[in-house]
């Protein structure tokens, strides 16, 4: 059998069905269009995402029968009122706690280098000075290239002020039209597609619920993390807690990696602010519980209802995602791999099950 056959049969087998040839154009674009157009269409993607979020709270409504326009009407004013709310508390307090850290690093790094050479008198075997010299020019170094990023970043964004402004007044008024429309909006999508929409209605029924249930999740599980995080940091008076809650509540993101990576700042600051002391043990012990608890109760609790993928898979998928879209690659890539899996399940099934025989 030569190669061209058996990319004949291939193709014939998955291919042979003009939706599923219609499909695959949409996927292609509907990726192209991302990768290369997402900078420019940025605005518009987040009010998907946003609406997409807040359309369960507007069905809940509905079916309570609230009327639509009014179920659209309350949403949208609480979700600028907690945009607001965002805006005007969380983040100076989280600016200020930053700009603190900013300016205690010097200390902390002083404290770290005698820490290293009190090690060192007491173990002289285990660390020889030369090998702690190497590691405090390392990490001054890093501290150094983080801090000219940050002032770049910095001096950069001030010429970004006119496009912040415009892109915190589209996304609202898109939002907006996404949740009082869609009716329209999605019957002018499916306008474009063909009437035969059986592939595509039975990958679209499978991921809609476990897309839905995985972001509102997520979210759910952001708010929960750092909520808690910021009630146990502020009970063992830790500094920046704050700052530290809600990088523990945004580490969910990132699964298996975000709650070893967050570790780092949490440690950090507590062993400069308490020393290897009793507290310092505590608040270590706190935080492994509250991972411990999320990673055991919370997640099996709102994501029951999600497709169980394989860790491995989610990690290729957070890496791959992640390394194309950043922050929105990391988010989605549990949802973009159960897509994958629905599509590589359905597919097949979809073009060659042959009708169930009815018994007389």
């Amino acid at each position: 059998m030569t190669l061209r056959s058996i990319l004949r049969k291939w193709t014939e087998r998955y291919f042979s069905d003009e939706e599923a040839v219609i499909l695959l154009i949409v996927l292609v674009l509907g990726f192209a269009v991302v990768i290369w157009l997402g900078g420019m269409l940025a605005p518009f993607f987040t009010a998907l995402v946003i609406a997409f979020l807040l359309q369960g709270v507007v069905n809940m409504l509905t079916r309570r029968r609230v009327p639509n326009m009014v179920a659209v009407a309350i949403v949208f004013l609480g979700f600028i009122g907690l945009m607001l709310a965002l805006g005007f508390l969380l983040m100076p307090l989280l600016w200020n706690q930053l700009v603190n850290l900013v300016q205690e690093t010097p200390n902390m790094l002083s404290n770290g280098e005698d820490w290293l050479v009190n090690l060192h008198y007491h173990y002289p075997n285990l660390i020889k000075p030369d090998e702690i010299q190497s590691w405090i020019s390392s990490t001054a170094k890093q501290f150094t290239v983080y801090g000219q990023r940050a002032v770049s970043l910095s001096i950069a964004s001030l010429g970004n002020v006119i496009g912040l402004i415009i892109y915190l007044v589209l996304v609202p008024i898109l939002v907006f039209f996404m949740l009082k429309d869609r009716e329209k909006l999605v019957g002018f999508v499916l306008s474009f597609m063909p009437e035969k929409r059986g592939l595509m209605n039975r990958i679209w029924s499978e991921m809609d619920d476990q897309i839905a249930n995985y972001v509102r999740g997520k979210v759910v599980e952001i708010a929960i993390v750092g909520t808690v995080s910021y009630a146990t940091f502020s009970f063992f008076g830790l500094q920046y807690t704050a700052l530290l809650a809600v990088l523990v509540g945004f580490s969910v993101l990132i699964p298996f990696i975000g709650a070893a990576v967050a570790t780092l700042p949490v440690a950090a600051v507590a062993g400069f602010q308490f020393g290897l002391t009793e507290q310092f043990a505590y608040i270590l012990i706190a935080y492994g519980i509250i991972q411990a608890l999320d990673g055991n109760v919370l997640v099996p609790v709102l994501f029951s209802e999600a497709v169980n993928l394989h860790p491995v898979s989610i990690i290729l998928a957070v890496l791959f995602f992640g390394g194309i879209w950043g922050v929105w690659g990391v988010f989605f890539a549990i949802p973009l791999a159960t897509l994958l899996k629905a599509l590589i399940t359905a597919w097949p099934r979809s073009l060659h099950e042959t009708p169930i025989q009815k018994s007389p």
